[in-house]
C-alpha cells in the first residue's frame, strides 16, 4: 500500500454524534416531564378521592344519628390519609318536614377550591 492510498474511514463524525445526543436529550426530557406530570396527576386524584371519602363520612355520620338535622350551615376540619381537609355542610329545608337537602363541600385545609362536593337527601325516622 502506497502512502497516497487512503482507506475509507469507518465510524461517525462528530456532528452525527452531537445530533444523536441532542435527539436523545430531547427524548429524555420529554419522558421525565411525562413522569412528573403523571405523578402530579396521581397526587391530585388521591386528594380528590380522600376528599370524597371525607364528604361520604360526614353524610354517613349524619344518617347514623337517625335524626332530622336542622337547616343551617356547619363547618369543620378532619384528617384522612395524612392530609387535612376542611368541610362545609349546608342543610336546607324541604317541603316535607321529615326530609332535608344536604350539600357537603370538601377542600384542602387552607384552600378555597373544592376537591369534592356531595349532594344528598336525609330523612328522619
Amino acid at each position: 500500500m502506497s502512502p497516497r492510498t487512503r482507506l475509507p474511514l469507518a465510524g461517525f463524525t462528530l456532528i452525527e454524534v452531537l445530533v444523536a445526543l441532542a435527539i436523545l436529550a430531547i427524548g429524555l426530557v420529554a419522558a421525565i416531564r411525562a413522569g412528573v406530570g403523571s405523578s402530579d396527576t396521581a397526587d391530585a386524584l388521591r386528594s380528590r378521592q380522600l376528599a370524597a371519602w371525607v364528604a361520604e363520612n360526614r353524610l354517613a355520620s349524619l344518617r347514623a344519628t337517625r335524626q332530622v338535622p336542622p337547616p343551617g350551615e356547619e363547618r369543620g376540619e378532619t384528617e384522612l390519609g395524612g392530609e387535612r381537609f376542611a368541610w362545609q355542610m349546608t342543610v336546607g329545608a324541604m317541603p316535607q318536614e321529615m326530609f332535608r337537602r344536604v350539600e357537603i363541600r370538601v377542600h384542602a385545609a387552607g384552600s378555597s377550591q373544592p376537591l369534592a362536593q356531595l349532594n344528598s337527601f336525609v330523612g328522619g325516622l
